[in-house]
């Protein structure tokens, strides 16, 4: 059994030759298989109305220079549309203006095309996870580390005429699911009650708990509602609204 969830990949690239050596390339990782291919924004979409659940991606490998609908705005699409997808961004040359706008754009990783195949394949295992391939792209390009923390540390801010600042929902290392576990947490919902409004168990509540607090460096839920509310990452229930706190009921 390979120690990650199967990796459904769609490559949208321009260049068949490209296409090919990513196949290539990735042909020896039995945990990642590539259900379609695509030569263009529009033709990914197009590929993905017409696929059915079963063989919808969740992950993608997009061009940052594709023709008529590009690499960003594709990436933006789908994020909307597809919020299970992962998207990792590639570009000719890596640039931290680049970077910056992928990841603001909704890509879980940003990468140059020169991307070794190991590399790759780990960094697809990451975004399929859920993951964002955040502090790789910061230990290369410090100038990107900053200007994403600043934008996003004052993003709540920022008004609703710039779609970009709204677009993704907020620059986060939590996957969907734990997004989820955590508006259940802040409006006052036990680890039984949130496991049965998302039809899991209470040990993955646990889990997916336990995985919050050790991304954000946190020591209780409480502290991640607060930490999460502050930046956006979800929105402020009517019950905080009116005083009440989210549950530490254990179960």
């Amino acid at each position: 059994m390979p120690p990650y969830p199967s990796i459904r990949l769609l490559i949208v690239d321009d260049h068949p030759l490209f296409r090919q050596g990513v196949r290539w390339a990735l042909a020896s990782e039995e945990d990642i298989s590539i259900v379609a291919e695509a030569a263009s924004g529009e033709e990914a979409l197009e590929w993905l109305q017409r696929s059915g659940p079963s063989q919808e991606p969740n992950a993608m490998l997009v061009d940052l220079n594709l023709p008529g609908i590009n690499g960003l705005e594709l990436t933006r699409q789908v994020r909307r549309q597809y919020p299970g997808i992962g998207v990792v961004m590639l570009s000719m040359h890596e640039s931290d203006e680049q970077a910056f706008n992928a990841l603001r754009a909704g890509a879980a990783a940003y990468r140059s095309k020169d991307v070794k195949p190991q590399a790759l394949a780990e960094i697809l295992r990451r975004v399929a996870r859920g993951e964002y391939v955040i502090n790789d792209v910061v230990l290369e390009e410090p100038r990107v580390a900053s200007r994403v923390l600043t934008q996003f540390r004052n993003l709540p801010q920022a008004t609703s005429t710039d779609p970009e600042a709204v677009d993704f929902p907020i620059f986060t290392p939590l996957s969907d699911r734990e997004i989820e576990v955590l508006e259940r947490i802040a409006a006052g919902g036990s680890n039984k009650e949130i496991a049965d409004s998302l039809g899991i168990s209470t040990q993955t509540v646990k889990n997916h708990i336990s995985s919050i607090l050790r991304k954000l460096s946190l020591n209780d839920r409480t502290q991640a509602v607060l930490f999460a509310l502050r930046r956006g990452w979800i929105e402020t229930p009517q019950e905080i609204r009116k005083g009440s706190g989210p549950s530490d009921d254990p179960e």
